[in-house]
């Protein structure tokens, strides 16, 4: 069956949720967080609705992209607005067949019809290289305490709309999740056993 690309919708959020919970489950550390940090995005006043878009097969949810707003802060204090991509979730039992890389380039194309100049992402750089992210520090970009990484990446929207874009990246607070609310999140999935495994970054 196709693909299909749409807008979520709100009768779509516990769906996606409990998509994001199976696609990034004991991925980067034992269980995961990404379901509850797309549940506080979307009540986040950085949430961008035009970018949070879902992959269907049919009628059933098998992948969800969104965005946030994000600053890049220069040493001077000048504040710059990106967007910041994630998370990007597709279930399990349809990665490897190109709806992740469908999501990036549709809302990309729309991020750039919107006129945001860049897209910032922490993740694989074998991956997002093939969609033309490259390492932020190329743009004169760091992270929020000045580090640089090779999956800390970032995308021009079109020639020149990054240049004089400089500083620190800052990305909203609903990324942070601590345990207590993780564990409280937890009690309105079904219960699923964590494992630790030697490819987990965490």
């Amino acid at each position: 069956m196709s693909i299909t690309i749409r807008r979520e919708r709100p009768e779509d959020f516990r769906e996606t949720e409990i998509l994001t919970r199976k696609a990034f489950w004991d991925v980067y550390k034992p269980g995961c967080d990404e379901h509850l940090v797309a549940h506080k995005l979307r009540e986040a006043a950085v949430f961008v609705g035009e970018l949070d878009l879902v992959a269907c097969e049919g009628e059933p949810i098998v992948g969800n992209i969104m965005y946030t707003r994000a600053r890049v802060i220069a040493a001077n204090g000048q504040v710059h607005e990106v967007l910041c991509m994630g998370p990007v979730s597709v279930l399990p039992t349809h990665q490897g067949r190109g709806i992740g890389g469908r999501l990036i380039e549709e809302s990309v194309a729309i991020a750039k019809e919107m006129g945001f100049a860049g897209i910032f992402l922490y993740g694989n750089p074998f991956y997002y290289a093939r969609f033309g992210f490259r390492k932020a520090e190329e743009f004169g970009v760091m992270t929020s305490d000045g580090k640089s990484y090779d999956y800390f990446m970032g995308l021009e929207l079109a020639p020149g709309r990054l240049a004089g874009v400089s500083g620190n990246f800052f990305y909203d607070d609903a990324f942070h999740v601590n345990a207590d609310e993780l564990e409280e999140f937890e009690k309105l999935f079904p219960k699923r056993e964590k494992h630790k495994t030697s490819t987990q970054l965490f």
